[in-house]
């Protein structure tokens, strides 16, 4: 059977996830529907990685496996039709024909995250949904001086979600920057993989560094301790997009 490879975005507000699910409409049920209806063929795809209720995505990266061949752009052209007609807030970007040994998931070297916020006293209109609104200002520097203590192969222990399925805490973080641009924060995340809710961990304890109440040293304590009540608030999922995926080649 041909595989192809996505690149797809989405608005996650209105799903209930990335994962199909029974308690609600995910991403994934989406794409899965529209390939349904374009085809007649039920197919079950698999993603580069998994986000929550709200979280975004620029660039999340699937691969079905379907009957057929066809021409990439007509695919790409015919899926967005009928995801459109279905009112999803999904669009495929960019589809590839792919060998058999590709696995959107387990082919992944790097994943690329963005946190965002907007520190301003007025709150979001244009924004709301698509960034965390924190009134109070933010010191950026202080925030970047902190995300470098997390740099590193570590036990995330204290940056994991209680509901997190992972075999391991140990994940190795190859990038974790703050930058500002007027009100705009931006926290940026790479590696391999990440844990539940390890990015939103890590945007809620910035915040506190950002206001003060941690230190870079008082971040480094709260990973040493491995323990999940040194975590910061975990900061909601709004703010977070999925932007890219390395593979080889």
């Amino acid at each position: 059977m041909p595989r192809y490879r996505m690149v797809v975005e989405y608005d996650g507000t209105a799903y209930v996830g990335w994962q199909r699910q029974e308690n609600g409409h995910s991403v994934q049920s989406a794409l899965e529907g529209g390939i349904l209806s374009l085809t007649g063929e039920t197919v079950t795809i698999r993603g580069a990685g998994r986000t929550d209720s709200g979280v975004h995505a620029l660039g999340q990266v699937i691969h079905a496996d379907l009957s057929r061949e066809w021409k990439e752009y007509k695919l790409r052209n015919a899926l967005n039709a009928h995801l459109a007609l279905a009112n999803e807030q999904v669009s495929v970007l960019d589809v590839k024909a792919v060998g058999p040994e590709f696995d959107a998931r387990f082919s992944a070297l790097r994943r690329h995250y963005l946190y965002r916020i907007i520190n301003r006293p007025a709150r979001l209109a244009i924004e709301a949904n698509r960034a965390w609104w924190v009134p109070k200002h933010l010191d950026h520097e202080a925030m970047h001086a902190a995300a470098q203590r997390l740099i590193g192969k570590h036990d995330f222990s204290t940056f994991r979600s209680a509901h997190c399925q992972a075999n391991s805490p140990v994940r190795t973080l190859d990038r974790l920057d703050v930058t500002r641009d007027g009100d705009r924060i931006e926290i940026r995340a790479t590696a391999q993989s990440f844990l539940h809710n390890q990015i939103r961990s890590f945007a809620g304890t910035l915040k506190l560094a950002g206001e003060g109440k941690m230190t870079p040293d008082d971040v480094q304590a709260a990973l040493e301790a491995r323990d999940r009540k040194y975590c910061g608030p975990v900061a909601p999922p709004e703010g977070l997009y999925f932007m890219q995926v390395d593979y080889d080649g």
